[in-house]
């Protein structure tokens, strides 16, 4: 059972926090994974920062551009977090797209991702036949978990499709939307909640886009194992600096 699946076997609803790498400062990432695992987050989305991010809404965007003019790249991100598993053990997850990974090198990152302790991946520019047929294997060599996106949009056939190639969790987006907070969720978004939770998947369910405050965090926990903050928190963190991130996950829980 890898980190993934053992936090997911525990009685609770999760609360994964999502953040770009390198930003607000180049050197912030080991910090912040530190500070948000001392704060009882349970799981940590780190973004790999790209030019042309197409599932992001602004905050993200604008948190990326300003992670490249940092200087972040995927070598830089691997050389922080070298020995972060010396005092952080809840799972951490990178979420990017594929362009960087296929400039990095598919096998290279993969090895990475395995030498620096780093649980999946979730890069919503890979359609699930391409992982099927070309990385899968790969993936599974180096202990790497996929994790793929499903949104209101998504017929049941495709999603039980991807809940039989799953073995840790399903990015359940909340709407068609790109990310971005809100303040609640509309009766269409909690209605689809619902449908997908009666359909009794093998693998459990966590919601992104549009967590924002206690309000939808609770919202998105009533019938799925999960929710993810990305774009409020990203939104603090600019506003108050990496060091202080208790009072944002103190207002979420």
């Amino acid at each position: 059972m890898n980190r993934i699946q053992h936090k997911l076997s525990d009685n609770k609803k999760i609360l994964s926090i999502y953040f770009t790498a390198g930003f607000p400062m180049l050197n912030d990432t080991k910090s912040l994974i530190e500070n948000l695992a001392q704060n009882k987050v349970d799981m940590i989305e780190i973004g790999l920062p790209f030019s042309d991010p197409l599932a992001d809404g602004p905050t993200i965007q604008e948190s990326s551009t300003q992670a490249l003019k940092n200087g972040m790249t995927s070598a830089i991100l691997f050389d922080q977090l070298k020995g972060i598993r010396n005092t952080v053990d809840i799972p951490l997850i990178i979420m990017g797209y594929f362009n960087p990974m296929l400039q990095f090198g598919i096998e290279n990152f993969l090895q990475k991702c395995q030498e620096t302790g780093i649980d999946g991946l979730i890069i919503p520019d890979l359609p699930l036949e391409i992982y099927l047929s070309e990385y899968k294997e790969r993936f599974e060599n180096y202990g790497i978990a996929m994790i793929f996106l499903i949104t209101p949009q998504t017929s049941e056939e495709r999603i039980r499709l991807i809940d039989a190639n799953s073995n840790a969790f399903i990015y359940m987006v909340s709407s068609t939307s790109v990310t971005g907070s809100r303040d609640s969720f509309d009766e269409n978004q909690l209605t689809y909640f619902e449908r997908i939770a009666a359909m009794n998947l093998k693998n459990p369910q966590i919601i992104g886009f549009g967590i924002s405050n206690k309000t939808t965090f609770e919202q998105a926990v009533k019938h799925q194992k999960g929710a993810i903050i990305g774009s409020s928190f990203i939104q603090f963190i600019s506003k108050n600096g990496s060091d202080n991130v208790q009072s944002f996950i103190q207002s979420i829980l």
